[in-house]
């Protein structure tokens, strides 16, 4: 180890040019890894997890782990690298999360499930949906929708047809979630009575609508060396159309859904409400940012869209208001990091110069201290880690520079030994790099050994796994 220790520190010596520039690639390339390493507020230490949300509308907890849940986990079971599968049933829905090792991608873990989802065998009308690939951390931004005169169907409708999709298309952007508001459809009540009269059933009523709600593709017909396509138009496109649709046909006459039923515009049962300061009816959206990606540079691709969308897109009464932003929480846990880190490298940096009392040690020493962020920095950058509060605030500033400070110290202490028995004159003239060689492979063991216990007492933290980290 002896041996090891002298040779690293003699060809550092006699390489000094080589040592300086290779210093300053690492400078480089942790400048370079600070400007485009994605800062967050608090990282996501969770393993990459697959949710499946599966929707039976009407049926008991029972039945959906009967039927749907059960099914899936079974067939979950045979995915590979997962660690375990969990479900959650309640009525008319089933959540199945199937959570992997830690260094599996999202891609081949969202591959596996697809794969194992196709062969599940669930009733009619049923359609597992796998979750968008986001963290717990992923919210970071919501907004409500504002309107003059427009009550919140028509602000969730505009959210459900305009806003989401535009949203949705930004890079970066997993899901957008929308709380709220009434939910517009085409309700049609029909008069028992006149149904009696027509001899017909509220079923073959139903029936009549959903098979005219669609368009038909017919044949291509030549004439003439031209070709004209047929299409049958059936889309139901307005309240007029529904009311239009043919029913049945009573003595040679059309019976129309306008003959037996009112069509009109109402709204969906309600099962929840949002309130946001003193309105206690509002449309909220909530954006979720894919996991993985930089929050900063996906909240600027946000901001421009709902811009574009406010000035844009949207009806002029109609406005989305930003009530929570993620970049305020990140500018202020970056203030404090980087006020904290600040802090910590002038108060270092003064009690090094007290206890040295010479301004050139102090600066060697000091050095240090940026050489090692830039260097932690890099290793984030390679690591595919982001720079937070724990990253960031875990750096301690005396573990980092007790080596150099030892060093420093006593390669200053052998030259002034020397300078005091051999008098200044002599000592400008001497070469002294056989005694900062002599004595940094003495000081070198020492401070080598030091930081050998230092990341021996770390090796426990450095082997938590999963959410334990």
């Amino acid at each position: 180890m002896n041996k090891f220790i002298k040779n690293i520190i003699a060809f550092s010596l006699k390489n000094k040019f080589f040592t300086f520039f290779w210093v300053g690639i690492l400078v480089i390339a942790g400048v370079v890894s600070y400007i485009n390493i994605p800062i967050e507020a608090f990282p996501d230490v969770t393993n990459t997890q697959i949710i499946i949300v599966t929707q039976w509308n009407g049926r008991s907890a029972e039945e959906v782990e009967r039927f749907v849940t059960t099914p899936i986990e079974i067939a979950m079971n045979s995915v590979q690298r997962k660690t375990n599968v969990r479900s959650i049933t309640m009525f008319g829905l089933s959540v199945i999360k199937i959570i992997f090792d830690d260094d599996v991608e999202d891609f081949f873990a969202r591959q596996q499930v697809n794969n194992q989802l196709r062969n599940v065998q669930l009733p009619d009308g049923v359609d597992p949906d796998v979750q968008p690939p986001y963290g717990p951390t992923g919210e970071i931004f919501r907004y409500v929708l504002k309107g003059q005169n427009r009550d919140t169907r028509d602000l969730l409708t505009l959210q459900n047809w305009v806003i989401d999709r535009q949203l949705r298309a930004v890079p970066g952007v997993a899901d957008v979630v929308a709380f709220g508001g009434q939910q517009k459809i085409y309700e049609i009540s029909v008069d028992p009575v006149k149904l009696q009269k027509y001899d017909l059933t509220a079923l073959e009523l139903f029936d009549a609508v959903s098979k005219s709600n669609l368009n038909v593709g017919g044949d291509v017909i030549e004439k003439n060396g031209q070709a004209f396509v047929v299409r049958g138009l059936g889309l139901l496109n307005s309240i007029e159309d529904i009311e239009n649709t043919i029913v049945d046909n009573y003595n040679g006459n059309p019976l129309l859904v306008k003959n037996v039923a009112t069509v009109k515009v109402g709204s969906a049962p309600r099962v929840g409400q949002v309130g946001h300061n003193n309105n206690d009816d509002v449309v909220e959206g909530i954006i979720v940012m894919r996991k993985g990606e930089n929050p900063s540079e996906v909240l600027g691709r946000v901001k421009e869209k709902i811009n574009e969308l406010n000035t844009r897109v949207l009806p002029s009464d109609v406005k989305m208001e930003t009530f929570y932003d993620r970049d305020n929480l990140m500018s202020f846990c970056t203030h404090t990091v980087m006020h904290n880190l600040l802090e910590g490298i002038l108060l270092v940096t003064a009690i090094v110069f007290l206890f040295m009392a010479d301004w050139r040690t102090t600066l060697i020493v000091s050095i240090i201290i940026p050489l090692a962020l830039l260097f932690a920095f890099l290793c984030l950058k390679l690591k595919g880690m982001s720079a937070n509060l724990l990253s960031l605030g875990a750096v301690d500033f005396g573990i980092i520079i007790d080596g150099a400070v030892v060093m420093v110290e006593g390669l200053f202490v052998a030259l002034d030994a020397a300078a005091h028995q051999r008098g200044m004159d002599k000592f400008n003239k001497l070469a002294k790099l056989g005694l900062i060689k002599k004595t940094g492979t003495e000081m070198g063991k020492a401070v080598f050994f030091s930081k050998l216990i230092i990341i021996s007492a770390l090796l426990p933290i450095f082997a938590f796994q999963k959410v334990e980290l």
